[in-house]
């Protein structure tokens, strides 16, 4: 659970996340994850894929939403030479590949009723046609499904067959958005940059103030968008890497002293009221960290703790 978690983030959401990999990946058993768009799904899929007697199989993906509802059953299952106009030769579908390994059908919500019937009749047989053959194909998959939307209300809707989805949600997943854990920001955010440092050769660090910004947004797009941002900030970055400006409300949140009294604004994250607090008073005490320690009430080993963390999160501490 631990290796798992190293991509996923360090706080109580990310642990549960990754536990519920860990107990879903050797079972065999369908796995329905659930999340928001850019959440990072089909990493926990493969995340799944990894752990379980499949690992050295196929993991084939398909998003049900990006095929043509004409060529979906072509794609899922394949077609022979001449079915159909265009099919100059024989072709394995999705199913096919995936033989013996696992197959990813994400937004599966957004399949179209006729194909949910023939999915549903491959996992309870465990067969399939080719498009144009009568020649009966056994397959051995494991299906993980995601979806952005809550599949109970698709089936509400008339959208999704409640068959299909006790089938599937075997073993559901919820992925959390990345505002419900905002402390793996800047966990995500270093990860992402070290991996950028690795594939350019270099060594940029984030601006002093860029981790509180990127704390302070709600990110609508979750990891997909930080990665996308952090990129950015990475390739307009000649030194530090700043981050651009987000919208008004990921301005960071003002971290105030004056007078020995620290300022801090309703609804500032946690763990950057703690990293204010600790460093405030160290200021105050001119970087003496005996003295600092004796004021929050904390041994001077956790200090340095606390202050190798901040430092591998990568906040600049300079003079530190």
């Amino acid at each position: 659970m631990i290796k798992t978690s190293r991509f996923l983030g360090h706080s109580p959401a990310a642990f549960r996340l990754a536990r519920s990999i860990v107990k879903a990946a050797p079972t065999g058993a369908s796995v329905l994850i659930i999340g928001e768009s850019g959440t990072g799904k089909e990493v926990v899929a493969r995340a799944i894929h990894g752990r379980s007697s499949r690992r050295n199989q196929p993991f084939v993906a398909v998003n049900c939403g990006a095929i043509s509802p004409s060529l979906a059953e072509s794609e899922l299952f394949g077609h022979e030479k001449g079915s159909f106009t265009g099919a100059v030769s024989s072709t394995e579908g999705c199913f096919g590949r995936a033989h013996t390994g696992t197959l990813f059908l994400d937004e599966i919500t957004e399949m179209p009723l006729s194909m949910q019937v023939q999915l549903l009749r491959v996992l309870e047989n465990g067969t399939y046609h080719r498009v144009g053959g009568s020649e009966q194909k056994k397959v051995n998959v494991r299906i993980i499904a995601a979806t952005n939307r809550d599949p109970k209300m698709a089936v509400q809707a008339h959208t999704f067959r409640s068959d299909l989805l006790y089938r599937l949600a075997v073993f559901p997943i919820r992925v959390p958005s990345l505002r419900e854990r905002k402390s793996d920001i800047p966990y995500l955010a270093q990860r992402f940059l070290n991996e950028l440092n690795d594939q350019e050769g270099t060594s940029k660090v984030f601006a002093p103030d860029a981790l509180y910004q990127l704390e302070s947004y709600h990110w609508p797009g979750n990891v997909r968008e930080l990665k996308n941002t952090v990129m950015r900030a990475f390739i307009l970055a000649d030194g530090q890497v700043e981050v651009p400006p987000l919208n008004a409300e990921a301005q960071p949140r003002r971290l105030e002293v004056k007078h020995g009294l620290l300022k801090i604004s309703v609804g500032t994250p946690l763990n950057s009221a703690q990293r204010a607090v600790i460093m405030a008073t160290l200021e105050y005490y001119g970087g003496d960290k005996r003295r600092t320690a004796m004021a929050l009430g904390i041994s001077p080993k956790t200090l340095y703790n606390r202050l190798e963390e901040f430092r591998k999160q990568g906040y600049a501490l300079q003079g530190v």
